[in-house]
This record gives structure tokens, sequence and C-alpha cells, in this order.
């Protein structure tokens, strides 16, 4: 990072530090306080809801601090690409949201997943579904994901008060900062607020050099507003995210810039006595361009390539609830729209212009029931909904320039079926009962997802994945069917006030997983026009998406010990098998097991503490995807933070404190030749990096 650059983040920190005492003034009893305790995570039927400082992440998205949950791991595709893996799955398999929208990614490999979305500095909490997500957030395979992002609340009396709640962060290992946060007006029936981001990085270094081209630029600024009128609240807000330039290595290409608009507004209230609404609706406009040449080496003018994407979502939903918070029956019903373009061209030559996703889009419409109660002593979340969908894309455009392999495929395509209509059925039943310092739980579900367009509809052979980031050749396949999951798990909560412990176990039986499987009975003959097209890209062995039969099941856990006075232990376990059930292969890219230990001690305003975390080597891989294997490693951090006052904390430590080179086995495979990573190996870790953190929060 430049000079200007550091010296501008050390005089965020320097301002904020400054004018803390004055902020911590005002702030009256009930004022916000920035704490750490144990038992980290607070426990709901479907969920666990975890706080922002809870975890020392410094990784600029929410993607690395879901990592560090039990049952999470990161598919580490780009500095600000990172994507969650839950339980083995990740990407459009996860229901993810931010402030509870759910919204397609605009690039056709998922460079902008949703936790691009939710930069750590404007991260108030993470509500995580480690198992499945209910069935009222709408479908989904695997667990669900809810990040809600800072928010001025309503005050106690008439008066308008002052709220503000910002945080800035300097981290050494790519020279980075982050500065941002929260500041509105409140009173018991209004509430406005505005908020703002910026963050800024240099490449990564790791032992042995820096990893090129994975420096990174983003801002979000927006409004919110909220008004209670009678029993309930209207609430607006808009957000703006300008990501410029970022570096994406396991990429054939890199971000140019991502312009997204997101819009919400709700209303939730109680229309009489035990009868509540909540209604929303919501927009989200993906525009993004990347290309092969700003942050790498630059390849022949023939084979310079740039590509434009815009994805727009649309959804509302309404649901109504009759009776209490514990005891109630929920009706629902919602509607989502997803339009997706993508066009690739050489900027050289304007004639080179395709269109590999056109004009495609796809709906939803559906319904769902749940009921909330009791059969005795056990309490019981139960679940339905039924979801109609739609998907379809128009004849792909492409220009004179373009080669005659591709446009043959083109035009077969234009002639085939491209329209498809389906529907699923998703059910889950939740039972738990509480015993005290003890809380059995089991959860039985069924669950679905369909093909996202990618998968279905993209009939040129490229490396648009979804995200997968392996540096195979994909191609779509119109005739796939949706996944069905079958899923059990059982685990318990268990607190004494000393220890605690919140250990799983699962089982998921998934029906049509779709996966890469080699295009044809032959792979490496070239005797299809897929292959051949292919092949001229550098990939004589292309993949197609298809339905095959996988079985994942596992166990992980979080617990914690106070050991003598302040000092405490904390842990994290987790650990996932997956394999294919119609051959003998494991699943594609799953997270090997890993534990991360934390001994800590909790003074009155202060703590520190010592971790480390062990991962397992990897060699149960897919030989169907070229899987590689990956070696286990061991890293230790040093994470320290002190409560100056009321409302105003610092943090600060070291990560990787013995610089050790290691490599995760979710991260992509290099493709850029700027910086000391060879070429096709997996991208390491980032190196021994200090990190200083300074966070203000009060309302007056």
């Amino acid at each position: 990072m430049p000079f200007h650059s550091l010296l501008r983040a050390s005089a965020c920190l320097f301002a904020l530090a400054a004018a803390a005492p004055a902020f911590a003034d005002e702030a009256d009893a009930d004022a916000r306080t920035i704490v750490v305790t144990a038992p980290r995570l607070t426990t709901t039927p479907t969920a666990e809801a975890i706080t922002a400082d809870s975890q020392p992440a410094t990784a600029p998205d929410a993607a690395a601090f879901i990592a560090r949950l039990p049952g999470a791991a990161l598919v580490d595709n780009g500095v600000l690409s990172g994507q969650v893996q839950l339980r083995g799955m990740f990407g459009e398999r996860i229901l993810l949201r931010i402030n509870g929208q759910h919204f397609a990614s605009g690039g056709p490999n998922a460079m902008d997943p949703a936790m691009h979305y939710a930069p750590m500095v404007l991260v108030d909490r993470i509500e995580l579904a480690r198992g499945i997500s209910p069935v009222r957030d709408g479908p989904g395979l695997g667990g669900g994901v809810n990040v809600t992002l800072k928010e001025v609340r309503f005050g106690q009396s008439g008066s308008l008060s002052p709220q503000l709640d910002a945080t800035a962060q300097y981290r050494s290992a790519d020279d980075s900062f982050a500065i941002g946060g929260l500041a509105g007006l409140a009173n018991d029936r209004v509430r406005l607020g505005v908020f703002a981001s910026r963050e800024e990085g240099d490449d990564t270094r790791f032992p042995g050099g820096r990893i090129g081209g994975t420096s990174y630029n983003r801002a979000v600024y927006g409004v919110q507003a909220g008004l209670r009128a009678g029993p309930g609240e209207l609430s607006v807000e808009y957000r703006r995210q300008e990501t410029g330039r970022a570096g994406n290595p396991p990429f054939a290409m890199d971000i140019v810039y991502f312009h997204t608009d997101f819009l919400r507004a709700g209303f939730k209230g109680d229309l009489a006595d035990g009868v509540r609404l909540d209604v929303h609706a919501h927009y989200a406009g993906v525009a993004h361009r990347m290309n092969n040449y700003s942050l790498r080496p630059a390849p022949a003018p023939s084979a310079t390539r740039q590509s434009d994407t815009t994805a727009r979502t649309l959804g509302t939903g309404l649901a109504l609830e009759i009776g209490t918070e514990a005891r109630h029956i929920r009706l629902g019903a919602d509607f989502e729209h997803v339009d997706k373009q993508y066009q690739l061209y050489n900027p050289n030559s304007p004639a080179f212009s395709i269109f590999p996703l056109d004009k495609a889009r796809s709906s939803r419409v559906g319904g769902y029931a749940e009921w909330r109660g009791a059969l005795g002593a056990v309490e019981v979340e139960a679940g339905g909904r039924v979801d109609a969908h739609r998907a379809a894309t128009d004849a792909p455009r492409f220009g004179p320039g373009v080669p005659m392999g591709p446009a043959n495929l083109a035009r077969a395509f234009a002639g085939a079926d491209r329209q498809w209509t389906g529907t699923t059925v998703d059910g889950a039943l939740r039972l738990w009962s509480d015993l005290g310092a003890f809380t059995p739980r089991l959860t039985l579900a069924h669950k679905t997802r369909v093909p996202s367009l990618v998968e279905r509809f993209s009939w040129l052979p490229t490396e648009a994945s979804g995200g997968l980031a392996d540096g195979n050749i994909y191609v779509g396949n119109v005739q796939l069917k949706a996944e069905r999951a079958w899923l059990a798990e059982a685990g318990f909560d268990w607190s004494n006030g000393s220890a605690y412990a919140r250990p799983a176990v699962f089982w998921r039986r998934v029906h049509d997983y779709i996966q890469g499987v080699a295009y044809d009975a032959t792979p490496g003959v070239l005797d299809t026009p897929v292959e051949m097209v292919a092949a001229a890209s550098g990939d004589a062995t292309p993949l197609r998406f298809a339905n095959v039969e996988a079985q994942l099941w596992g166990a992980d856990v979080a617990f914690g010990t106070k050991l003598a006075g302040p000092l405490r232990l904390d842990g994290v376990a987790s650990w996932v098998r997956g394999r294919r059930v119609d051959i003998a292969d494991p699943l594609y890219r799953i997270a090997p097991a890993s534990l991360r230990l934390a001994l800590g001690w909790d003074g009155p305003n202060w703590g520190l503490s010592l971790e480390g975390e062990g991962v397992a080597a990897q060699n149960r891989v897919s030989v169907t995807n070229s899987e590689q294997r990956s070696t286990g490693y061991v890293t230790a951090a040093l994470h320290g933070h002190v409560v100056l006052r009321d409302g105003v904390r610092i943090d600060a430590g070291v990560e990787n404190l013995f610089d050790r080179h290691y490599v995760e086995h979710l991260s992509g495979y290099n493709r850029n030749g700027f910086g000391d990573v060879a070429v096709g190996a997996r991208l390491p870790g980032a190196g021994r990096s200090a990190y200083l953190r300074l966070r203000v929060a009060f309302e007056g």
C-alpha cells in the first residue's frame, strides 16, 4: 500500500481514539458496551447468533469470520470473494442473506458471493443455522447464514438522541486499512441513520514473498430509517457498494468493478392481539466487469478477454403469525425473480463478442406453513413449503469475429429447448427439550435446491462454474433435476455456568446432487464439438454439470470451560466426510478436519488469548474432478483487547504468530503470473500479520 494510504489509516485510528472520551462522556447507563463473554454463542431453536466482536477475525469479508465457527470453513477465492462452506456444502446450496435479503451473485463465477457484501466493519451480528435453514427463510439444501449490518436503534424517550458505532482497523499482512460505521438520531418513534465504509489493501504477503494480484478496494454507503406507527414498525434501507479493482488469482479474470444497489422496505406489526404481520419487498442490482489483463500479465492481443455481466433480483414476502412467540402458527408466501446477462468479448477486437448467458431468468413462487408448539416436555417446530420454479434464456448472440466452433454451438443451443419448470417440496421437523443445564436436540428434514442459471444454461464451454475456481472448463445441462436431500441431525446444548458444549452429529443423503463429470465416455478424445471448443481454450477434458448421488456425514462442536479464576479454554472442532454413492469417489472440495483451541485470560476490562489451530491433511479427494491432496498444518495467533471505558474498545494481535507457510485445502489454484506463487500451485495463507482495531459505540 502506498505511504499515503498507510498514513490515512493511522490518522483514522488516531481520530477515533481522540474522539472516544468525548463520545463516552455522553453515553448513559444503557450505552452499548463492547465486551466478549463466554459462552460466545447465544442459541435459539434454529440458529446461533454471534456478535461481530466475539471472534478475532481481521479479513475484510464476513466469510472468514464465519469460517471460525463449528461446521464452517472458508473457500478462499480471493480477498473479497471468499465463500462459506457449511458441513461440506457451499455456494448456492447454502441460504445466504444480508439483512434478511437473498439475492443473486453478479458474476458467473461468483466473484461476489453474498459475504462480499458484508464488510466486517459494518457487521453487527451473524445468525448461523449449521444444519438447515427453517422453511420460512426459503428453499435451500444446506444450512443458512444471515448477516445483520449495523442499525440505528429506537430510543427510550420522545427526544431525539445521537448514536454512533464506528470501527477502524489496520492489518500488516497486506498493508490494509478499513474504516466504517453508523451514525444516526433516534427517539421512541423515529430512527434515522447513515452508514459508510472504506477499505484498501495491497498484495498479501506470505512466507516466501507476496501473492501477486491480490490488492483490493471497496466502498459502501447508504441510509436507513424506521417509523413506529401504532403497534408496528415501517423500515426502509438503501445501500450502495462500489468495489474497485480487486485480484482473484484462482480465476481466469480479476474484478474490474462491482457496482451494486440494494433496496429493502418492510413492515412488522400486530394486527390484533396475538396476530402479527410481516411483509417486505427488496431489490438488488449488480453491474460487474472483469478482465484478464489489468491485474496480471497481459496475454497476447488475440487472447485478451473482458466480460460484462449484470444480475437483478426482485423479491417480496408476506407472513402472518397467530399466537405467542413460543406457541404459534405461521403462514407465509414469497416470490423471487432473477435475471442475468453475461457478455464475453475482446476489447481489442470489437467483432469478437459472445453471450454465454443472454437474458437468462428464473422465478420462484412459494408458500409455507410452520407450527411452533409442544408435545409434553418436548418443544416442536414443524414446517413445510412448496415452491413453483421457472427458468428460461434467450438464444445467444455473437459477433462476426467469433470462430466457427463456438458459433456452431450457439446455433445449436438456439434451436434447443431453453425453458424449464418444476416444483420442489421442503419439510423440517425440530425437536428439543429444556432440561435446565441440558437441552437435547433432534432435526429431521427434506430440503431441495434447483440448478443455477449457470449450471443449467451455460452452453459455451468456459470456466464459469459458480465459484469452483479450479481451472476446469464446464458446460451446463438443460436436463438437470433439482437436488433433493434427506437430513438427520442430533445434538445437545450443555452449560453449568463454568463450562459449555454444543456438539452435533449429522447425516445427509442427496439425490441428484449436481457436480461436474466427464463430458462423455471418452475424456481426452476430441470427438464432440464441445470438447473441440474446450480444447481450443486450453482444456481437452471439459466437465459437464450432471446429477449424481451423494452422501455427507460428520460432527462439529463448540465448547469451553473456566480453568482457574479468569483463565479459560474455548474450542471449536469440525469434521465432515462426503462421497459419491453412484461411484466410488469422494465428493469434490470437502474441508479437512480441524480443531481450534484458545487459552484466554479475561480480566474485568481486558483480555488476552493464545490461539492454536490444527488442520488435518485431506487425502480423500475427487478423482473425477482432478482434485489435489493437501497436507495438514498448525498455526498460532495471539489476540488481546482492552475496554478503555463503556463503548470504547481496542483490539490488537498477531496472526500466524510463527510465520508458518501453509496451504488451505479449499484455496484455489494460482492463475496470476505476478508475484511469488507458481502458476498452478494452491494459494498459500497469509504470513505473520499484526493488526490493530478500534471500535467506538455509544447511544446518547
